[in-house]
């Protein structure tokens, strides 16, 4: 349990920005979207099969929601609004990970492919989703400037960023993965 704790923390802060800090929200989503899905499944998977036991990725999501969670008692403990912290959504993809592991036990190689791909599917969609809910971030950028950010990242003009906060960006996440699905499912029936 430890060993588990102690490298999915390390391996998912090593993966690139692990927290949607709201000032600067809708850039990092791609670049969290990919490290994180990937180490997500990276190490989920390996922990799967090394210790063959289902929920492990579940698991391994919930430690890193709380170490989440305590980031944002921090920053809102400095005087940051309750908001200025977006945790990200990694338990419901982890979950789907834990479902393909049971769901196909005998075939590794399937948990990898199919798991992963869920994964990676549904990780952006689901912070999509959560980063909708925060206010406008570029408001929080001018109004609580954090002294971490470089100044390449500082905001410039207002209303850049705004087309992101849409559901229209929803719309097309939430095509992208009810593609796949659908399409299994129409397969099926034609057989």
């Amino acid at each position: 349990i430890v060993v588990v704790a102690v490298n999915s923390t390390l391996l998912t802060i090593n993966a690139g920005d692990y927290i949607f800090y709201t000032d600067w929200a809708w850039t990092s989503f791609v670049i969290f979207s990919i490290s994180q899905s990937t180490m997500l499944a990276v190490g989920a998977v390996y922990y799967l099969l090394f210790t063959g036991v289902p929920g492990t990725a579940t698991y391994y999501a919930t430690i890193m929601t709380i170490y989440t969670w305590a980031a944002k008692g921090a920053w809102f403990a400095l005087g940051y609004p309750y908001d200025f912290v977006a945790v990200p959504v990694w338990i419901p993809s982890a979950m789907l990970l834990d479902l393909t592991y049971w769901a196909t036990r005998r075939n590794k190689h399937m948990l990898i492919l199919v798991g992963g791909t869920l994964a990676g599917l549904s990780l952006p969609l689901f912070n999509m989703i959560n980063l909708l809910l925060v206010r406008d971030p570029l408001e929080v950028a001018f109004k609580y400037p954090r002294p971490t950010l470089p100044p390449y990242m500082t905001p410039i003009e207002p209303q850049v960023g705004k087309f992101y906060n849409s559901p229209v960006a929803l719309g097309a996440g939430a095509s992208a993965v009810l593609t796949v699905p659908i399409a299994a499912l129409g397969a099926k029936l034609n057989t």
